[in-house]
């Protein structure tokens, strides 16, 4: 696990500034690899890296040349199916130098361009150079486990693992981008590689970029979800099947020359991964979880507990307090370099600290709900779709619609969701898929009297709309649980997995996700819908496949939290009250003209409600007056 960077611009003009802005994005970067540093260039490119050792401790280190000279890759990530791929290669008369899955990325590379990519089991965001004619390559996992952003400036192309480093070239000035600024008051995250800053993209997941020289001549993605469905199997295949690959996922993710640990929260997710290597280890597996001490609506360290007594981990906790989240939050959002969606980011970087106190490498659920379609809002939404049917005996689905009866179970689950039914149902009942879908997720309504009457007018909402619809609407997927679950997985998911991989790099934590194996994936998209949900859980299979090695409390358990931080107390007084109170109730932030000060001040003076509106304005804010205000410093 790493953090690249690096300039490709023509190879006839001379770039005497090049090296010592590399190096500038490698330090930005120090944090992601403090095991190393290197950094190659020649004619129209120079490449930086920073390492964090796991495999091959000590020959693995980048940029790595070819033998003869001719290609260069600087990547970050692991290639979990590396001894495999080696093996193959080694057979058909490659000689290695290193015993490093780089190495072996490398050689593919050249052996077989991006046919590659097929082949790779693994997180991975890399460039690729031929020295020779100046062709280059940029790529990302299937998933976005691994983050590359990049922009083309005046014929340069200047890519890094995080876009504070990308901040470092003097042309390109720190500047929102308001279109997506709309996306994030909209969905908190950014869709189809936009990033808040203006300039900037994200590679999207399982995409790539090639070029010659200074300019991107391709782009596209060399991987889609087939949500093809296959009614040929009996029942007993889907449980079968997936725990036949979660065993080799788990196994494949424990290879580590370092110390292995598991997050633990005490859900199914990181339960089953936490299990499944235990039982692959000859030691306790080191286990990390985090409660905080405010009540039981904010403490599930008892069922965290017991799987680790279940599977004789090694059990820590961490315990933060209202101090350390005025510590923490604004270098966070540093970490972060953009504000994300909810406040669980903050107890996931103190668990991320606890453990990498402990080990380097760490296992998590992540991913569970959004493969395993968890969410409640997924229930709510096809509950709906499931009456449209039955009353309407509508056949927009077909043979993939998921009958009401299937869901009759898992509706005592939704209890606590009076008021989003409330909401969702007061109107539009029975519309179109997407724009169903889009009122379920869209939050920015919530924000219609915290804007100034300036930005609100300013939201393009039909701008909005149409990119959502371009992603919800994957031509090859006509069941409604497959359309949700397809742009979770491509928006959604980055997002989560963003936070995921800053908060631990932020520590010097490579941090790994079982259950994002593009086998496990396909797998799940394939199934029959009805057969997915039935029991009203899409989480029903996952639960045979894992049933056997987990403690009955947590495998039936429905009380789970979400990872909730106490800040309603924390509002009530104290140093996070100060802290809120300071920062959007600045001069500053009441002359960015973005959102009302008294309709903010309101909404600070009740603690009850703070959640989401409060949240959000807040890291907005933070992220202002650390990138914003700040600039490339």
């Amino acid at each position: 696990m790493c953090g690249i960077c690096g300039l490709i611009w023509d190879r006839g003009n001379p770039y005497p500034g090049a090296e010592p802005l590399v190096r500038e994005m490698m330090r930005r970067q120090a944090h992601r690899g403090p095991d190393g540093e290197g950094l190659i260039s020649g004619p129209g490119f120079c490449f930086g890296h920073r390492r964090l050792a796991v495999i091959d401790l000590t020959t693995g280190s980048q940029p790595m040349t070819s033998p003869d000279g001719r290609y260069v890759l600087t990547y970050n990530g692991e290639i979990y199916n590396y001894i495999e791929l080696r093996e193959e290669l080694r057979r058909a008369g490659t000689r290695f130098r290193t015993s490093s899955d780089t190495e072996v990325l490398l050689h593919l590379l050249i052996q077989k361009g991006d046919r590659a990519f097929n082949e790779l089991n693994g997180m991975f965001a890399f460039a690729f150079i031929d020295r020779l004619t100046g062709a280059w390559l940029l790529a990302r996992d299937l998933f976005g486990i691994k983050p590359l952003y990049y922009a083309s400036i005046q014929d340069e192309i200047i890519f890094a693992s995080e876009i504070k480093a990308i901040l470092a070239h003097s042309f390109l000035p720190a500047a929102p981008d308001w279109s997506s600024l709309q996306q994030y008051l909209t969905f908190q995250f950014c869709l189809n590689g936009q990033t808040l800053f203006a300039g900037i993209r994200a590679l999207e997941p399982g995409h790539y970029i090639r070029g010659r020289q200074g300019r991107i001549t391709e782009s596209g993605t060399y991987w889609e979800i087939d949500h093809s469905i296959d009614d040929s199997r009996p029942d007993e295949y889907w449980p079968d099947k997936l725990r036949a690959y979660l065993e080799d996922s788990v196994c494949l993710q424990l290879r580590s020359h370092v110390p292995v640990g598991a997050y633990l929260s005490g859900g199914l997710d990181s339960s089953a991964v936490a299990a499944l290597a235990a039982g692959r280890l000859d030691h306790p597996l080191p286990v990390f979880h985090g409660r905080f001490a405010e009540g039981t609506a904010y403490d599930e360290s008892a069922y965290a507990q017991a799987v680790a007594r279940f599977v004789g981990g090694e059990y820590h906790e961490v315990v933060p307090t209202a101090e350390d989240f005025v510590d923490w939050l604004p270098r966070l959002i540093y970490y972060l370099d953009e504000p994300v969606a909810g406040p669980g980011v903050f107890p996931q970087f103190m668990v991320s600290r606890l453990a990498a106190g402990r080990v380097k490498v760490v296992l998590g659920g992540q991913g569970g709900d959004e493969i395993f379609c968890g969410y409640a809002r997924y229930l709510i939404a096809y509950l709906e779709q499931a009456m449209k049917t039955a009353i309407f005996d509508n056949q927009e689905e077909g043979a993939a619609a998921v009958s009401l009866v299937s869901l009759l179970p898992g509706l005592p689950l939704l209890k606590s969701y009076r008021g989003l039914m409330d909401s969702f149902w007061r109107e539009g009942l029975f519309d179109d898929m997407a724009a169903r879908y889009f009122k379920m997720i869209d939050r920015s309504p919530d924000l219609a009297d915290l804007l100034t009457p300036d930005a609100w007018d300013r939201m393009d909402r039909g701008r909005i709309f149409a990119d959502f619809c371009r992603v919800f609407n994957q031509p090859k997927t006509s069941s409604y649980i497959n359309k949700m679950a397809h742009f979770d997985l491509k928006t959604l998911l980055p997002a989560l997995l963003q936070v995921e991989d800053r908060v631990s790099m932020a520590v010097s934590l490579e941090s790994r996700v079982p259950l994002l194996d593009r086998r496990i994936v396909e797998l799940l998209a394939a199934m029959p819908p009805a057969l997915k949900f039935n029991g009203g859980s899409g989480k029903n299979i996952f639960k045979q496949a894992v049933a056997d090695v987990l403690p009955q409390q947590v495998l039936h358990r429905q009380d789970k939290m979400g990872f909730p931080v106490p800040l309603k107390e924390w509002m009530a007084k104290g140093p996070a009250r100060d802290f809120v109170h300071d920062v959007l109730g600045s001069q500053a932030c009441r002359d960015r003209g973005l959102v009302q000060g008294p309709a903010v001040a309101r909404l600070m003076d009740q603690e009850s409600t703070f959640g989401r509106q409060l949240w959000g304005i807040l890291c907005l804010e933070l992220w202002h007056r650390r990138f914003i205000d700040q600039g490339n410093r």
